[in-house]
């Protein structure tokens, strides 16, 4: 007679839970950077790690704001966590304020980085065709270094432009953008979205995968554009990523929920500068 065995937890193997870290700034107010990427990614089943690049009373959008930096605090934080022997199946860029910032990153992706880590970059560097006040020809040539070790990067139209060191315009044609994909992924990533590129009154994410072709995903322009939906897109995909889910349905999940979310916070009558509320809908991500 065959005899029903139950499982026990002793012959359950499951999965172990994925860590990524997160490099970038933290807003005490306005939901953007490190406030938006923890519940998000924590959402998403994803232990989070943070190295804070600087902090700041609310974001720099507002007329005015105080702002500790934290550069110096960089390296003695890793090497607290490498004392800890720390390792992570991803690691998270945003935002960085300075050259040397930079440079603690790459030391960062020295130190932390093994074979089976994916490294995901967004390149943080201006938007609408223009650079950000406080980048210098020199935080934008370090950039490019550190996108060249990315696994996955995530600029938009303006980043993507300056990575490439083309002349921006907002007109490029479909084949125009295939070869700029084509590009971004010979510097060293093997995938790469241009997000949230306007055209013909839609929004549009490109995606680019080393041997396939170019993937264009468009959603509904929703006004007004809020502050930190570019942290809310890039904060799920990297967390799908770690989770090994497939790019282009990341980036479909993302486009969706922020246009959920831009919706909401019409309905709410949320300032555009306080960004989108996406704790009203933080339970539907999975």
């Amino acid at each position: 007679m065959k005899r029903n065995h139950l499982k026990t937890d002793e012959h359950i193997t499951a999965e172990r839970q994925k860590k990524i870290a997160l490099i970038n700034d933290l807003s005490g107010f306005g939901r953007c950077s490190l406030t938006v990427s923890l519940p998000i990614i924590s959402a998403l089943k994803v232990e989070c790690a943070v190295l804070p690049t600087c902090i700041l009373s609310n974001h720099t959008a507002y007329p005015s704001f105080y702002i500790k930096d934290c550069t110096e605090d960089m390296s003695p934080w890793m090497e607290e966590w490498k004392k800890l022997n720390l390792s992570f199946d991803g690691i998270y860029t945003g935002f960085l304020g300075s050259e040397k910032q930079i440079d603690e990153v790459l030391r960062f992706i020295e130190l932390f980085k093994k074979p089976e880590t994916i490294l995901i970059v967004d390149p943080v560097m201006g938007d609408h065709g223009k650079i950000y006040a406080t980048y210098t020809d020199g935080m934008c040539e370090g950039m490019k270094r550190l996108a060249r070790k990315a696994d996955l990067i995530l600029p938009n139209l303006t980043e993507a432009c300056r990575l490439l060191n083309i002349e921006y315009r907002d007109d490029f044609s479909f084949d125009e953008l295939e070869e700029m994909g084509k590009k971004l992924l010979e510097s060293g990533p093997s995938k790469a979205v241009i997000t949230g590129f306007e055209k013909d009154g839609e929004i549009l994410d490109l995606v680019f995968i080393k041997g396939e072709k170019m993937k264009i995903h468009r959603g509904e322009k929703i006004e007004p554009s809020r502050h930190g939906t570019g942290d809310v897109f890039a904060s799920i995909v990297a967390a799908k990523m770690i989770r090994h889910k497939d790019l282009n349905e990341a980036v479909k999940d993302a486009a969706k929920f922020i246009r959920k979310c831009l919706k909401i916070s019409s309905k709410l009558h949320v300032p555009s500068e306080e960004g989108v509320a996406f704790e009203e809908i933080l339970t539907e991500l999975h």
